[in-house]
């Protein structure tokens, strides 16, 4: 597919059909995202292959408390997981809110579920000390994970980049015996499409980029 095709046309893929996705193709998206770049090309992501049908459903599981918490600040009118805004719902509150199968059933559906850590001994955290949430030690991670999505779409696959069960990374952690000095970045259920998405709907660049400053011209 051409490149930009690809780009435009690689959407969020939560259902999927029962086709398999083999290892051969699995290793054929992972040999040619791996040219992601990473910060001083240390590349310290490691993925966990997980097929294992038990293992996944553990997981699926895992993914609840984080997504009870969405669901419940999305109800309220908060942003959900908003880093700059505390909730203002409580512990009881939350824990009363359903939550739908949406959140899990991929990670039960797809053809395969890849678990995306990074080693944080290998990741340079510039806004460590700065006074927010730290974002930019996923430049030495998320690439790879996007590389991987626009390769799974090349392929006639597709999936999805989940961070629900990050909520609760000592226990994934345990799950697949990740070592303490990796981060779990982020988990990717992938299998083949029930549809293919064609046209997305994103922000125009006019809405995007600014000359110069923040109160510049569009681009």
């Amino acid at each position: 597919m051409d490149l930009y095709e690809v780009m435009r046309t690689t959407s969020a893929v939560r259902q999927f059909t029962g086709d398999p996705l083999e290892d051969d193709v699995l290793h054929r998206i992972l040999e040619n995202a791996r040219f992601a770049p990473s910060g001083g090309n240390r590349q310290g992501t490691q993925i966990v292959v997980v097929r294992d049908r038990e293992a996944r459903q553990a997981l699926a599981e895992l993914t609840i408390p984080g997504a009870r918490r969405y669901m419940a600040q999305a109800a309220a009118g908060e942003g959900p997981w908003n880093a700059a805004a505390p909730t203002r719902l409580s512990a009881d509150e939350i824990a009363a809110t359903d939550v739908p199968d949406f959140w899990t059933t991929p990670l039960l559906e797809a053809a395969v579920v890849l678990v995306v850590c990074v080693d944080l001994r290998l990741v340079a955290a510039l806004d460590q000390d700065l006074d927010r949430v730290g974002i930019v030690g996923g430049a030495s991670v998320y690439p790879l994970v996007w590389n991987i999505l626009l390769a799974a779409r090349n392929e006639g696959f597709g999936g999805t980049i989940t961070t629900m069960a990050v909520a609760e990374e000592p226990r994934v952690r345990e799950l697949f015996g990740i070592p303490e000095e990796y981060a779990v970045a982020c988990v990717l259920p992938m299998g083949k499409p029930v549809r293919q998405l064609t046209k997305l709907s994103r922000v125009g660049v006019e809405d995007l980029a600014r000359r110069e400053t923040w109160e510049g011209d569009p681009l």
